[in-house]
């Protein structure tokens, strides 16, 4: 019986410890705990794989692990793939790559024309081209498939749930869905919420807005099923070409007919000062938007790129549109 007892006591004092030890050690546990949600996450993103997928030109595919070395071909993969938190993991962007700063730093691959041997040596396990261009660059692409490399044509979205796709499938395509559910989620949540602001404007109230995507000689605007188009009708809005469809050229002629109240260039990157361009035209002097000095450049990134920043376009635009909601 005292053995018994002596053995009991001793029991209990090593559990006592082990607790107090437990006790005093709470970053420790924390630790594990966090530990654990990231090795969980990892298997859930190696899990996806292998995944077989289907482009834009209806390449099937299969993608056996997660990429760990991807080339963009253009600039709006690569924002949504820097969004996604693919930083790393990108070497080498096109060569009109401008965003976000750090895609200076990476290597570039072409533009119209891809450096196909550059693209190879950079031993990609993914490319991301892009349905806009693919048409022009077949051979190249090609190339690169024979290399051994999967080449993935992301749609050419149009409209802002276009866009959500896109994001939704390289963030499929590259292990990061939740990342891309939650981009996904906040585009969505600006959007509502900067609806619901404009939505104070009255009929009344309510502007006629035409965007001009290209300057005279040759102007053209876009119409229904563009981003414009979903912009405007995001920040309550009308667009003035909205009888036209997608990316049209348009006579000035037909542009002073429209008579819009709010006029936004979006060629100020490389043309100097539109506003003024278009506030001197001939025979403009009794359009609104001219004779009310309402005309305005935004960046055409901004506006025209499928991707996260679509939200800040949205944002530029009901700023210039409806200034009064804004001012502070």
């Amino acid at each position: 019986m005292k053995k018994f007892l002596s053995f009991f006591l001793l029991v209990m004092l090593t559990f006592g410890l082990l607790i107090g030890c437990s006790s005093e050690s709470p970053d420790s546990e924390n630790g594990a705990e966090s530990t654990d949600e990231n090795t969980e996450q990892t298997a859930t993103e190696e899990s996806a794989f292998p995944l077989t997928v289907t482009d834009a030109l209806d390449h099937d595919m299969t993608i056996d692990e997660k990429p760990e070395r991807i080339v963009s071909l253009i600039p709006s993969n690569t924002e949504i793939a820097f969004a996604l938190g693919l930083e790393d993991e990108i070497v080498g962007v096109s060569d009109h790559d401008n965003y976000p700063q750090e895609v200076e730093e990476k290597e570039k691959v072409g533009g119209m024309e891809l450096n196909v041997e550059v693209i190879i040596s950079l031993e990609p396990d993914l490319v991301l081209a892009h349905a806009s261009g693919a048409h022009n660059s077949e051979e190249a692409l090609q190339q690169i498939r024979d290399a051994g490399i999967n080449v993935f044509v992301v749609h050419d979205a149009q409209q802002i749930d276009e866009t959500y796709e896109s994001i939704e499938q390289i963030g499929q395509m590259t292990g990061t869905e939740e990342a891309a559910e939650e981009i996904v989620g906040n585009m969505k949540e600006e959007f509502a919420s900067l609806h619901e602001k404009t939505a104070a404007i009255s009929d009344d109230e309510r502007q006629s807005v035409f965007f001009e995507v290209a300057p005279a000689p040759e102007i053209f605007t876009a119409g229904q099923n563009t981003f414009f188009d979903d912009l405007l009708q995001i920040v309550n809005a009308d667009n003035a070409a909205q009888e036209l469809d997608g990316w049209v050229q348009i006579d000035p002629e037909a542009i002073v007919e429209l008579n819009p109240d709010v006029m936004i260039t979006t060629y100020g990157d490389y043309e100097d000062d539109p506003v003024e361009q278009v506030l001197n035209r001939d025979g403009w002097g009794d359009v609104n938007a001219v004779a009310n000095e309402e005309v305005f450049d935004v960046h055409s990134d901004l506006v025209s790129r499928p991707g996260p920043r679509l939200v800040e376009g949205a944002k530029e635009i009901a700023e210039v549109v409806y200034p009064e909601l804004f001012d502070e």
